[in-house]
Parts: C-alpha cells; sequence; structure tokens
C-alpha cells in the first residue's frame, strides 16, 4: 500500500507562478471567466495541467456563483428505480451530458412522503445549481416543494400539476400520438376485442396513452381497460382480469413494456397464442425486456436516453449566463415510432 503523500498541494499562486501571469488572471481563467486573451489562457491551463492543480470548489462556487452539481429527483422509492431499465437509460443520458460538462449527478430518491421534506430543503439550501425531476405523481407535493426551493428545474414528462408547474420546461415523448399508432397497427391486423393495460393514471404519460387507446377506440367495452402499476406483477395481475372479464379478446396494447411482459406470460399459461390468438404491443422499446420476451415483443419506441440528455442540456443551458438573458428553453416532446417484432 502505497504511503500517503505528504507535499502541499498547488496553489494558484503556484499557478500563476509558473504561467507568468496575476492571480487574478489565473483566477478568471481557472473558474470560467471573460476577458483573457487565449494566449495567457493556455499558458494558465498548461500549468495547471503541469502542476496537477485541483481548484478549491468553495472558493470557486464564491466567485462563479455555480456549484457544478444537479440534483435528480425522482419520485420512486428505491426498489423501484433499480429494478425498471427506464430510470437506468434516462440516468444513463442524464449523467452523459453532465459529464460532458464537468458537472455533478446528485441522486435523490424518495422511499415515501416522509422524505419530500428533506428533499425540499436540501434543494432550498444551495447545494446545487438546478434539478431534473420525473415520475412524479398528479397528487405529489413534490412539485410545490420543488417550486418553493426556487431551484432551476426541468422536468421529465408533460407536468400536470397546478400552479406549481405552469410554464414550466420539460421534456416529454409523444404519449398520445404512440398509443394511437400502437393501436391502428391492431385494428390493421383484424383485431376487434382490443385491450388496453394502462399505467397509474395519476401519471400523465399514462394518462395520454390512454387517450391515445380512446382516440382509436372511441366505443371500446369499459371493461377491456384495467389500470395497472408499470410492473411486470401488475402486468400479470391486468391480463388476468382482462381474461375473466372478457375472455375473447383477441389483442392488448399494454402502457410500457414491463406491463407488456407480464401480460405474455400469463397468457402463456393459459395457452393462448400470440401474435395468432392474441397480439401484443408494449411502449417503451427498452431493449433488454423487448428482445427477451417470447415472443419478441412489438412496442412503441421512445429514446429515453436521449431524454435525459435533453433535460440536462436545457436544465444547463438555463444556467448558462451568455444565455440566460434570453430566458429558458422551450420544452421539447419527442416523437416515437412503432417497432415490429413477432408479438403482433
Amino acid at each position: 500500500m502505497p504511503e500517503p503523500t505528504t507535499e502541499p498541494r498547488p496553489t494558484l499562486e503556484a499557478v500563476a507562478a509558473r504561467a507568468g501571469v496575476s492571480r487574478a488572471t489565473a483566477s478568471r481563467v481557472v473558474n470560467g471567466g471573460d476577458g483573457v486573451r487565449e494566449p495567457l489562457v493556455e499558458r494558465v491551463r498548461r500549468a495547471v495541467e503541469e502542476l496537477g492543480y485541483v481548484p478549491n470548489q468553495a472558493a470557486r462556487s464564491l466567485v462563479t456563483r455555480r456549484h457544478d452539481a444537479v440534483a435528480v429527483v425522482i419520485a420512486e422509492p428505491e426498489t423501484r428505480v433499480f429494478a425498471d431499465p427506464f430510470f437506468a437509460l434516462q440516468l444513463r443520458g442524464i449523467s452523459k451530458e453532465l459529464t460532458a460538462h464537468d458537472s455533478q449527478l446528485v441522486l435523490l430518491l424518495t422511499e415515501g412522503r416522509d422524505d419530500y421534506a428533506r428533499v425540499g430543503r436540501y434543494l432550498a439550501g444551495g447545494h446545487v445549481d438546478g434539478a431534473l425531476a420525473f415520475s412524479l405523481h398528479l397528487d405529489d407535493p413534490l412539485a410545490g416543494l420543488i417550486h418553493g426551493a426556487g431551484v432551476p428545474t426541468v422536468f421529465g414528462g408533460r407536468p400536470g400539476w397546478g400552479e406549481d408547474t405552469r410554464g414550466a420546461v420539460y421534456v416529454d415523448s409523444d404519449n398520445r400520438g404512440g398509443a394511437r399508432e400502437a393501436v391502428r397497427h391492431l385494428v390493421g391486423l383484424g383485431r376487434t376485442r382490443i385491450a388496453h393495460i394502462t399505467g397509474p393514471l395519476d401519471q400523465t404519460s399514462a394518462v395520454d396513452r390512454l387517450d391515445g387507446f380512446r382516440d382509436v377506440m372511441v366505443d371500446a367495452d369499459p371493461r377491456l381497460v384495467v389500470e395497472s402499476d408499470f410492473t411486470p406483477v401488475g402486468g400479470e395481475r391486468a391480463m388476468r382480469e382482462l381474461l375473466e372479464r372478457c375472455p375473447e379478446v383477441d389483442a392488448v396494447f399494454a402502457a410500457n413494456d414491463l406491463m407488456a411482459s407480464g401480460a405474455l406470460r400469463v397468457l402463456r399459461d393459459q395457452g393462448r397464442r400470440v401474435p395468432d390468438d392474441v397480439a401484443v404491443i408494449g411502449f417503451d422499446d427498452m431493449l433488454p425486456v423487448a428482445e427477451q420476451t417470447d415472443p419478441p415483443l412489438t412496442t412503441i419506441r421512445q429514446d429515453i436516453e436521449e431524454m435525459g440528455r435533453l433535460m440536462a442540456r436545457l436544465l444547463l443551458r438555463g444556467l448558462d449566463r451568455r444565455t440566460a438573458e434570453a430566458g429558458l428553453p422551450s420544452s421539447v416532446v419527442l416523437p416515437t415510432t412503432l417497432v415490429h417484432r413477432d408479438s403482433a
């Protein structure tokens, strides 16, 4: 085991001396300030590299008023976050974008309502430059706490939480349009008893996908719609309920791939052939799920990783002083596409 070094850390004064500039000039370069000629910038950067200088973050924050840290708030318990590939993909996109801008990701999870005040206090405490929040529910007090904390925020998904998110910046997919495309595909296959397994209807993505289903199935039998929870177990439970209500069901549109995978297991266990007897379509196109089901899942693709990347990009753009005068960036809604596999 190597001995810990006792040599003092290089100082900003040492960097200035090595570069042959004043301490003020070295500080402006290190802290991202303007007004320094390019040759001097290069000399300071070279000195930083040669000396292995690491800026003092606390001192740097006093100068820049930035912490180079962004909170990611997910309104779901830890067990859900780490079991659902959706969150992993979105976090990967966020992390890539923040890393490219030398900013740290601070993950804040909520096991229950008791955690919300803690999250609100942390955000209001000046620890981060901004927040990215997703998977919020319609009755969720987190939106109000985030609003009250006064930190710049970008939401994942269309907000639906009243005054606290009016005019909020968000990144979403065309959930309603994607649902319409899925159901139209099933209709085109000649299916007439098309069911829908929804996500939790206190989330706007699930509501939008249900609306897309109803746009096509205007006179659908109410028994063919079952609310679930975006989990495989929820999909299994909903599929059993659908078969009990309407044994003649010949197609299912599930509001995410995980629920579709659960529905496929129940259909297989009950001797229903897919797609011959019952066609199944999911939503997300999460490859670890969609390509591993039996049969492989036809689904609506949304670019989950890109959604995370765009959330971080919009937040960082809003924080950039050079664009602050132009106001916050606009929200983004990404298109969806139908991916054909063997289930429908």
